[in-house]
Formats: C-alpha cells, structure tokens, sequence
C-alpha cells in the first residue's frame, strides 16, 4: 500500500555526483529509520546509508564515509542521497527502504526493512 518511490540516478563519469531522492506518499514520518541500499548484479544487497526520522542521527557504510551524505525533510516525506566522488564499484540499483516504529538506525540489516522501493539505476563510468 505505501512504499517508497526512488529518482535521480542516472549514468555519470568517475569523480562525479548523482543525488537520490526518495519520497514516501501518504505517509508521515515518526520513529523510523530511511535507508538507501544498493545491490549490483550478481551480488548480495548492502546498505549504504540511514537516518533516524526522529532526531536526523546518520549511519554510514565505510565504503561511501565522506562521499555521500543522507539527509530528510520531513514536511515532504522524503530522503535524499547526496553522492560525491563517485566510483565505478558505486555502480548498481539503489533502493530506499523503511524500517517503521524504529528505535534507531544502528545496524542497518535487509531484514528489518518492511517498506522497499523498487530502486533507481546509478552507473558510475571509468
């Protein structure tokens, strides 16, 4: 019924930036943590980034520390990912994800996420 509606990727050179947007329609945020995923083909899903709704504490992947940079407003429903110095292993399919009633956003597991969004495709060219 709800869920996440990714944009904003798209193909860019290496050393480039994409932001991600990420909006959650009919839906008001209280405690939860927004996450951004990424998988690649042939490869597992990870996290990459999230926040906590209530009170804009951040978590990051070491791979993208000092890189991207997660953010929300709240009136709109949304979060973004503002990627910088973007690498070809950056390349795959970002999805934002959803973890409701959250008491934080430490340890950013798949399968504690209920909410996905059906992803948006980053390619970052060498």
């Amino acid at each position: 019924q709800v869920r996440p509606v990714e944009s904003g990727g798209g193909s860019v050179q290496a050393g480039g930036s994409l932001r991600l947007s990420c909006v959650v329609s009919r839906y008001t945020f209280g405690r939860d943590c927004m996450a951004w995923f990424r998988q690649a083909p042939g490869k597992e899903r990870e996290a990459v980034a999230g926040i906590y709704t209530a009170g804009g504490g951040t978590t990051y992947a070491d791979s993208v520390k000092g890189r991207f940079t997660i953010s929300q407003d709240i009136a709109k429903t949304s979060v973004y990912l503002q990627m910088n110095s973007l690498k070809p292993e950056d390349t795959g399919t970002y999805y934002c994800a959803a973890k409701v009633f959250a008491g934080g956003c430490a340890g950013l597991r798949t399968s504690d996420f209920v909410l996905w969004g059906q992803g948006t495709q980053v390619t970052v060219r060498s």
